[in-house]
C-alpha cells in the first residue's frame, strides 16, 4: 500500500504540479488513513470499501477532528482513490457516494484601520532592525501576501521602479502592486539596512534574521507578536490577520472582487467574497480610498 501512496506523491509534484503544502497535508492524511485501514486487517486497496471509509471518517471525528479537517481528509480519500482507479489498481471507487461534512464559513478577523496605522507605525527606523521590521509589516499589508510568501520573496522578486512583487509557486506566479508608503519603507530597508544585517553574506533573500539566514516563519511571528503587545490589540495577532484585512479594506474601499481574488492567489471566486460580509458589516463607512495606505 506504501508503493501506491508513493507513486500517487509522484503525481500530485510531477503531473499536476500541486503545491507543497497540498503534497504535505496529502501524505500526511493518507499515511494516517494507511496506518488505519491496516489495524483493521486491510492488506491491499482492493479490500477498501466504503463502509470501511465511512469507519475511518467516524474515527476522525470522535478523535475530535474539526469539520474542516475531516473535509481535507475525505478529499485526499477521494483524490488518491480516482488515481487508483484511474490506473487500474482498484476496479471501482468506494469514495463515490462519499461526502465531506457541511463547514460554516468564519467570518475572518480583521483589524481596523487606526489598528493597522498604529501597528504599522510603531516599528523604530532609526535602526536597521526596525527598518526590517516596518518593510515587512508595510508589504504584507500592502500586498495581503501569505507570511510563506513573505519570507520567500528573493530580491528579483521585487521592482521598486514599477511598485509590484512577484509571488512564485510551483504552479503559477502573480503580479502583486503596491503604494507608495509601502515602497518608501522597502527603499529604506534595501539601501540603508539590508547589507549590514546580511552580514557579508551572499543571499538572494529580500528578508533576513540578524545572523543574516532568510527569515524564518516563527521569527516573523515572534516579532509580529511583539509588535501587537507593544500597540496594546487585544488577542493573538497572526499574519492571516493582515491578509484578511487587506482584503476586507480594500472590497470596502470599492475595489473589484475579481481584482482582490488574483492578488490573494484564489482559485476561486467564492473564496473571496466572504470578505464582502465584512465590508458590509463594519468599516465601508471609513474608507475613502480603495487601500488606505496606497
Amino acid at each position: 500500500m506504501e508503493l501506491e501512496l508513493e507513486q500517487f506523491i509522484t503525481y500530485l509534484r510531477e503531473v499536476k504540479k500541486s503545491s507543497n503544502n497540498t503534497v504535505v497535508s496529502y501524505r500526511r492524511d493518507l499515511t494516517k488513513l494507511n496506518q488505519y485501514l491496516q489495524n483493521q486487517g486491510i492488506q491491499s486497496y482492493e479490500q477498501v470499501n466504503e463502509t470501511s471509509l465511512n469507519s475511518y471518517i467516524l474515527y476522525l471525528e470522535k478523535e475530535g477532528m474539526a469539520a474542516s479537517t475531516v473535509s481535507r481528509n475525505i478529499a485526499a480519500m477521494k483524490a488518491f482513490m480516482l488515481f487508483l482507479l484511474k490506473n487500474q489498481f482498484v476496479t471501482n471507487d468506494p469514495t463515490e457516494r462519499i461526502k465531506s461534512p457541511k463547514i460554516d464559513k468564519k467570518m475572518p478577523e480583521i483589524l481596523t484601520i487606526e489598528q493597522v496605522n498604529r501597528l504599522l507605525e510603531l516599528p523604530a527606523t532609526d535602526n536597521k532592525k526596525g527598518m526590517r521590521d516596518k518593510a515587512m509589516l508595510e508589504l504584507l499589508y500592502a500586498t495581503g501576501i501569505r507570511v510563506s510568501e513573505l519570507i520567500g520573496l528573493k530580491l528579483q522578486d521585487v521592482n521598486l521602479r514599477s511598485n509590484y512583487i512577484i509571488c512564485r509557486s510551483d504552479v503559477k506566479e502573480r503580479i502583486i502592486p503596491f503604494g507608495v508608503i509601502a515602497k518608501k519603507a522597502l527603499s529604506d530597508y534595501m539601501n540603508n539596512a539590508r547589507e549590514e544585517l546580511i552580514c557579508e553574506l551572499s543571499t538572494e533573500y529580500l528578508f533576513t534574521n540578524r545572523s543574516g539566514q532568510p527569515m524564518s516563519r516563527q521569527g516573523f511571528w515572534k516579532l509580529l507578536k511583539k509588535y501587537a503587545k507593544e500597540v496594546g490589540i487585544d488577542g493573538e495577532l497572526t499574519p492571516r490577520m493582515l491578509r484578511h484585512s487587506f482584503a476586507a479594506h480594500l472590497i470596502a474601499g470599492g475595489a473589484d472582487i475579481k481584482a482582490v481574488q488574483e492578488m490573494l492567489g484564489y482559485s476561486d471566486i467564492s473564496t473571496a467574497q466572504i470578505y464582502m460580509c465584512t465590508s458590509n458589516r463594519k468599516v465601508r463607512d471609513v474608507y475613502v480610498s480603495t487601500h488606505p495606505r496606497a
